[in-house]
């Protein structure tokens, strides 16, 4: 298998709310929902750095997909990173997922490896990492 990811998909709940979340709230481009002339295909995707997409699928699509029994989505199995170049830039980030609805986990603060990091969960408790982390630092031009 060659190490690449293009796309995370993302089960939610409400697929208008959580659209509006990450384009509105968060500021993630994207052209909106797509597919809704699918039966279950209804998706929108977020245009990330590196090429990478971000997708949000309404969790009743993905269980009916993939043939699995639908779960309640565990903020403890998996954390997304976002990671800024400047330890400045967590907080202002950290208040931008607030006011869009995300909870607050964990404030922003010095962490044990010597970066600067906290934790919000999105509208359906998906578990977001704001990382400052000075040996990891993202390579893109983008603030």
């Amino acid at each position: 298998m060659v190490p690449r990811i293009s796309v995370v998909t993302i089960a939610v709940s409400n697929l208008e709310r959580s659209l509006a979340f990450y384009r509105d709230g968060l500021g993630l481009p994207t052209e909106g929902i797509v597919g809704r002339e699918l039966e279950h295909g209804a998706v929108a995707f977020f245009t990330l750095a590196g090429g990478l997409k971000l997708a949000i699928w309404a969790q009743d699509d993905l269980a009916h997909d993939t043939g699995l029994e639908k779960t309640p989505i565990s903020s403890t199995a998996f954390s997304i990173g976002h990671n800024v170049k400047r330890r400045e830039q967590v907080d202002p980030v950290m208040e931008q997922a607030a006011r869009a609805g995300a909870e607050i986990v964990k404030v922003a603060q010095e962490t044990f490896w010597g970066g600067y990091a906290g934790y919000f969960r999105d509208l359906d408790g998906h578990l977001w990492e704001v990382v400052w982390n000075p040996a990891n630092l993202p390579s893109d031009d983008l603030a």
